[in-house]
């Protein structure tokens, strides 16, 4: 491991609009950590995190915090050998739950400046990042409490949070999820619209995972 967990990588700056990204889970159902899983073949092939922090630097956002937790040495070395521009929070407790995680998260990047955050678990690895940029111009027109992608009444991530509901989320008990806030704050003003499927394509096995590789990228972005 090249540098400790919640060190900054050089020319990373903090944003008003940070990223958490969430990798810390076991993958039970996976079998093996999805964080890890490649997108193609080949040893040179990336990763569904090496691809969602290209996403959202591609974006435009300038801190993007990955959380980790099982399997975390391997998850940040595989990140820095590739020299991806991300900071790491290590989730001692991330076997009690996603939420926990993203308190996490949120504890890393909740400093003064930042009024928003946005949240993508590891299993949508293909969002793109005109769908990033997309929800963050949203925001900055509505202020909406939560934007997020939506298309044919499915809603996606990532999920844009602004800071007001960062509060209620560390109220809230570890077994309910941020689900609940989600909902509660969820509003026409804050549901953008999108094409990207990559938004919607939530890979939780090994089935759905070889769907994935078979269509090809090019089939979801």
């Amino acid at each position: 491991m090249r540098a400790p967990f919640g060190s900054t990588i050089p020319g990373v700056i903090p944003a008003g609009i940070p990223a958490i990204l969430l990798a810390a889970g076991k993958s039970t159902r996976m079998g093996r950590s999805k964080a890890l899983l490649p997108l193609g073949p080949g040893e040179t092939a990336e990763t569904f995190l090496t691809h969602l922090v290209a996403t959202f630097r591609a974006a435009g956002i300038d801190d993007v915090v990955v959380v980790v937790g099982y399997e975390a040495a391997a998850i940040v070395d595989a990140l820095q050998r590739r020299g991806t521009d991300a900071r790491f929070v290590f989730n001692k407790d991330y076997e009690a739950g996603q939420l926990t995680s993203l308190l996490a998260g949120l504890r890393a990047v909740d400093h003064p400046g930042v009024v928003a955050a946005l949240v993508s678990p590891v299993d949508v690895p293909l969002v793109a990042a005109s769908t990033v940029r997309a929800l963050v111009q949203r925001y900055r027109e509505t202020r909406a409490p939560i934007v997020r992608p939506v298309r044919g009444g499915r809603h996606g991530h990532p999920v844009l949070i602004d800071r007001t509901l960062f509060d209620p989320l560390r109220a809230i008990d570890p077994s309910q999820g941020a689900n609940v806030i989600v909902r509660a704050h969820a509003s026409a003003a804050g549901d953008v619209e999108v094409t990207d499927e990559g938004a919607f394509a939530d890979v939780d096995t090994p089935a759905e995972y070889d769907a994935l590789v078979a269509r090809g990228r090019s089939a979801l972005e």
